[in-house]
């Protein structure tokens, strides 16, 4: 016969599971589900069960409607928080189909069973646009735990060749670099490293990292390889990217129209000088990294930004523009 703490700890469970505003649980519910469990009770012993467990801080609520019965008031997660999250895994492309499907059924845990079956994300995410890496938690594990240490990784990268018989393969090189932080951005996961043989940073993603392991060899200090000293300063180094290509900072004065006033605030923050030129035009001065990645930013607004300094950025876009239109 099962003990009374056992009986507590499973109406609990059965509240937990079950219960929620539109679906409370009756006492005669609780004690048929006790039943089918092993354990049988009075109906008085279940009101004692529910005052034991609102006493030590749990918040069930004894309602009336729709029918006499009791269910969880509060959750560590509200269901508009978890379908947040289900959205947010369904649609993050570093994380597997399969992966993603397991944590999903975790969130669902967080609510009660009725309301799980509410959780259907309305996120379309085209499978093809999920990664294929089943290691990609123990990659975010071992950098991590390499991060804190202040130790360097080796891995295998892996890329994807082109092929003139469109056949699918792939190559893998060997890296081993000093990690200094993970970055979230544009739905990719990115660590960002030097590699030994540079004197600067590089940006690669992790689903495309195999075959990770910390080795027992310090960390090269970021101070070497960056602007940054006693703190590598992730929030500043991100703004400063484009596409996540990385490359020497500079300032960057761009002319733009006024009513991409909005999209550039969005891109850079609120704070960034605005300045009017004339009744069509503002301009501002940003600190960017020259790269690639700037250069096709810039060019995706065509004649609406034009760079006015520096004079080799602009000069890089004119280029650009006179290759694209050399081949058509």
């Amino acid at each position: 016969m099962a003990s009374s703490k056992t009986k507590t700890l499973l109406i609990y469970k059965l509240l937990n599971d079950y219960s929620d505003e539109n679906n409370p649980l009756s006492t005669t519910e609780l004690i048929d589900m006790l039943r089918d469990r092993g354990i049988n009770c009075e109906r008085k012993s279940i009101y004692a069960d529910v005052k034991t467990l609102n006493d030590i801080g749990f918040d069930i609520v004894s309602t009336l409607s729709p029918k006499r019965g009791f269910f969880m008031g509060t959750r560590k997660f509200e269901l508009p928080e978890v379908r947040l999250l289900i959205d947010a895994v369904s649609s993050a492309g570093f994380i597997t189909p399969k992966k993603s499907e397991d944590l999903v059924l975790k969130l669902e845990s967080l609510v009660s069973k009725n309301q799980a079956k509410e959780l259907t994300s309305q996120v379309y995410v085209d499978p093809e646009a999920k990664c294929d890496n089943e290691e990609i938690y123990y990659v975010i594990d071992f950098l991590h735990e390499a991060i804190i240490n202040k130790q360097k990784v080796k891995f295998k990268y892996k890329r994807r060749n082109i092929d003139k018989e469109n056949k699918r393969s792939y190559t893998e090189k060997t890296f081993t670099v000093s990690p200094y932080a993970l970055v979230w951005k544009d739905d990719h996961y990115y660590l960002i490293c030097n590699n030994a043989k540079y004197d600067n940073l590089m940006n690669l993603r992790l689903d495309r990292i195999r075959a990770i392991e910390v080795i027992d060899e310090a960390c090269r200090p970021f101070e070497e390889v960056s602007e940054y000293a006693e703190t590598f300063d992730v929030g500043d180094y991100v703004s400063k990217m484009f596409n996540m290509f990385s490359g020497e900072t500079d300032e960057v004065t761009l002319l733009c129209e006024l009513d991409l006033r909005e999209q550039i605030m969005d891109r850079f923050g609120a704070k960034i000088p605005l300045v009017a030129v004339d009744t069509e035009h503002f301009k501002t001065t940003i600190e960017a990294a020259v790269s690639d990645g700037l250069i096709s930013w810039i060019m995706n607004y065509g004649k609406r930004i034009k760079v006015l300094e520096p004079e080799s950025l602009a000069l890089a876009v004119k280029e650009r523009a006179e290759e694209i239109r050399s081949i058509y």
